[in-house]
């Protein structure tokens, strides 16, 4: 199922039990893909779950999408555009709560899945507006303090679980990037620790299993 009359394309899958007002799960994928790639989770995932999987707003060529762009040139090497990562934020920020409202979902129960780049802005969309967030299921990605909403650190995290893991040997993001993510956190009050798996920039088939039992005992 896919509707597109709320702000961001999406593609949805409905719980396959009865609930009124169900949980739900909102999945973002990285640089370069779209909402069809983490959607391949879904019917793994637990039943009671609204999942909406959601496309980035800026597409790329020939193919693929990005919820904000990545330059590379000889004087700097890489670097992130966190302009256009703040616009994305703000956007998802948004959509949660269209979404929310449009398919009568809880929302005291929302969990965000990101990869890579989705992982990135689910980090900023849960810490920046944690009253809309719940838990967070981080993969291969770390977080980026400069696209945090100002004033952040006096937000009131107390309900927020954060599970985070990455590849060992991930040549896109390297491991060391997202091991300071559990220190940051911790300053903030949450408490996790990073999984790591023996991977690239990818997700193992035991990092599915953990993180889909993490997530089933806390919905």
């Amino acid at each position: 199922m896919k509707t597109e009359s709320l702000s961001l394309y999406h593609i949805i899958r409905a719980p396959k039990t009865t609930k009124e007002k169900p949980p739900v799960l909102f999945m973002f994928h990285g640089y370069g893909s779209d909402e069809n790639d983490l959607f391949s989770f879904a019917s793994e995932l637990p039943d009671e779950l609204f999942i909406i999987s959601v496309r980035a707003p800026y597409p790329m060529q020939p193919f693929g999408n990005a919820w904000y762009a990545i330059y590379f040139d000889n004087t700097n090497g890489k670097f992130s555009d966190d302009k256009q990562a703040i616009e994305s934020r703000d956007k998802i920020a948004n959509f949660i709560t269209e979404a929310v409202t449009a398919y009568d979902l809880d929302p005291n129960n929302v969990t965000l899945l990101g990869f890579s780049q989705g992982c990135i802005l689910s980090y900023a969309v849960a810490l920046s507006y944690p009253e809309k967030v719940s838990k967070v299921i981080a993969l291969s990605g770390y977080l980026n303090p400069d696209i945090l909403k100002d004033g952040y650190a006096s937000n009131d995290f107390s309900n927020i679980d954060i599970y985070c893991s990455h590849g060992s040997v991930d040549q896109v993001i390297p491991v060391q990037w997202a091991r300071k993510a559990p220190e940051f956190l911790k300053e903030l009050g949450i408490h996790t620790t990073l999984k790591e798996f023996p991977v690239g920039h990818g997700v193992h088939p035991s990092n599915f299993y953990e993180f889909n039992n993490w997530l089933t005992e806390k919905i």
